[in-house]
């Protein structure tokens, strides 16, 4: 009889971290594919569906979903002004997805191309998400700010993560 249960209770956490395995990879794939359209929203200039994947603490911190809107699109103008087009904007990977503090969360690293008179810049950078469990998709943030102590605050109060995010990295080049 023992034996019966011992197997049953192996069984079953066997089981149970093959459903968390498949979970996270699922989660990772769902962070992908959000990631990636939050980038084509950002090359297509769709602040709307941008902001859609944005954290809802730091759409607070920018006056609502509206003024951001309105605060992208005339930085973009006047970018735009000064030669700034967008040349590429690609979702490269994904780090593996954690639970903590009752989230689950990874990174997304991302490539940017862009110019800027007679530069052409490319850029590496990180994107920190969160996944939303109730709606089924991932919020995001820029990774660097995890660094900026004063918006953390603001944004996540108290936040700690294991994931360890790489730097940015950037290069220019005449053009």
């Amino acid at each position: 009889m023992n034996k019966t249960i011992s197997t049953a209770l192996m069984l079953l956490l066997f089981c149970g971290s093959i459903s968390f395995a498949q979970s996270t990879e699922e989660l990772k794939a769902s962070a992908l594919r959000d990631a990636k359209i939050a980038s084509q929203a950002t090359l297509k200039m769709d602040f709307d569906k941008l902001l859609d994947y944005t954290y809802p603490s730091i759409l607070e911190l920018m006056g609502g979903k509206e003024k951001a809107i309105d605060l992208l699109k005339s930085t973009f103008d006047s970018m735009k002004e000064d030669g700034f087009v967008f040349e590429k904007a690609e979702i490269l990977g994904v780090s593996d997805v954690v639970f903590e503090d009752d989230q689950y969360r990874c990174y997304v690293e991302g490539f940017n191309q862009m110019i800027v008179s007679d530069k052409r810049i490319k850029s590496k950078s990180y994107l920190f998400g969160i996944y939303n469990s109730e709606a089924k998709f991932w919020y995001f943030m820029e990774a660097k700010q995890l660094k900026n102590e004063a918006m953390m605050d603001l944004v996540f109060p108290n936040f700690k993560t294991s994931l360890k995010v790489p730097e940015d990295e950037m290069t220019t080049e005449e053009i």
